[in-house]
């Protein structure tokens, strides 16, 4: 059973999104994102991102579906939108993470990222398997409608990655953080 991390931007308020996008602009954090969701150690393999469908269709449509990962939708009702043959399509986190256990998949995919929105992120920390969080910590308030879920004791800070800056960044201003919560094992 492959374990999986979460990787979310989130600012003082605890806000990830406004009407289904990013309330901030800041080029070099997407970069980080994706360079952190496309990682892997076997060129044979790719990573899998799991979001929920608001946060599937609140990437601009250019952008969709995020290249060189194979992209797992969530969504209780599959036949309410057309989605691209290469997007895999689940009503569960549950299925999703059996689809993954399973050939042709447990050979193809090194690394599954949840990247959002809200209540996946909320099931997938409950989960065993959830590993880390890579958090993006925005050091200002901006206005939002959809909020990350609050990091319990189950979680504990630890040390960046040694490809994961530790120093304070800034863009257009804004200043933040990269932060890894672990999930401490029961």
């Amino acid at each position: 059973m492959k374990k999986f991390s979460l990787i979310v931007a989130v600012c003082a308020n605890g806000g990830i999104g406004i009407k289904g996008d990013l309330p901030w602009r800041l080029r070099q954090e997407l970069k980080y994102f994706s360079r952190m969701t496309k990682k892997i150690q076997d060129s044979g393999k790719r990573n899998a991102i799991i979001m929920g469908r608001k946060t599937y269709f609140g990437v601009p449509e250019s952008k969709r579906p995020l290249p060189e990962r194979l992209n797992i939708i969530l969504t209780r009702d599959p036949s309410a939108n057309a989605y691209p043959s290469e997007v895999m399509v689940c009503t569960s986190m549950q299925e999703a993470l059996k689809k993954l256990d399973e050939a042709p998949l447990v050979n193809e995919i090194e690394n599954v990222w949840i990247v959002g929105g809200n209540a996946v992120y909320k099931e997938a920390m409950q989960s065993d398997r959830c590993h880390r969080i890579y958090l993006t910590e925005i050091k200002e308030t901006f206005e939002c409608d959809a909020f990350f879920p609050e990091i319990t004791s189950d979680f504990q800070l630890v040390k960046n990655d040694d490809d994961v800056p530790e120093d304070i960044q800034e863009e257009n201003g804004i200043q933040y953080q990269y932060r890894i919560y672990e999930k401490v094992p029961k």
